[in-house]
């Protein structure tokens, strides 16, 4: 077992030339696309909560619309995703290669997530405590941002740390297709190459870094449900 240990930990020195710049790339894929996603996805989020049967406003038209257009943009694989947004991904970065190019089509994959999260989270807030912000006369808006939204962070942060997740998962799959990050290093090497090590180098990097924010998220979520 320390054998196996010792020489992997060699691995990763002789190979850190490799694994430094990938490392960085994939946090600033994961890191900048999830803040976008979770940007945009809060719009729908609200929306959807507020426009739903049991909603502060319920309009079945709206939420049903917008509820279509969420559950389509989620169902797309981000393989076949990132391939179809490409001259929208050139339009915007310049580039449909890299890291840099590779953030965009990982937020629009991120952003419906993000809008079920916060969605869902939304509307496991107990009733109760809408109710009685309701009999103090507090507005919608105010029941929104300073009730439910106060209520239902635990979860939400819970709901972002497996967007964060899943986002490093995609971000692997787009350095197939030229992305950037681990997900390359681990086909150029790996893969093409032949060099086993630095595949199972890449994918004991990968493990750490969701582990790692696994346990941040964990942190956070019994920090603020307290």
């Amino acid at each position: 077992m320390w054998e196996l240990l010792s020489t992997v930990i060699k691995e990763i020195l002789v190979m850190w030339e490799l694994l430094a710049p990938a490392i960085l790339e994939t946090l600033l894929m994961v890191i900048s696309s999830t803040i976008l996603a979770v940007i945009i996805g809060f719009i729908p989020a609200i929306i959807l909560t507020i426009t739903d049967e049991d909603g502060l406003k319920p309009n079945k038209a709206i939420y049903k619309s917008l509820d279509f257009i969420v559950n389509t943009l989620r169902s797309f694989p981000f393989i076949i995703l990132m391939v179809v947004i490409i001259p929208f991904t050139r339009l915007i970065m310049g580039t449909s290669f890299g890291p840099f190019a590779t953030i965009v089509p990982l937020t629009i994959a991120a952003a419906p997530f993000v809008s079920r999260v916060v969605e869902s989270a939304l509307k496991e807030v107990d009733p109760g405590v809408i109710e009685a912000a309701k009999s103090f006369g507090a507005t919608n808006n105010q029941i929104i941002f300073k009730v439910m939204l106060k209520e239902a962070i635990p979860s939400i942060v819970s709901g972002i740390t497996l967007t964060l997740i899943s986002i490093i998962g995609y971000s692997a799959m787009a350095g197939t297709i030229g992305g950037g990050g681990l997900g390359a290093l681990a086909v150029r090497y790996g893969y093409q190459r032949f060099q086993t090590d630095v595949m199972i180098v890449t994918v004991i990097v990968l493990i750490i870094i969701v582990q790692l924010l696994q346990s941040l998220g964990n942190y956070l979520y019994n920090k603020l449900a307290k």
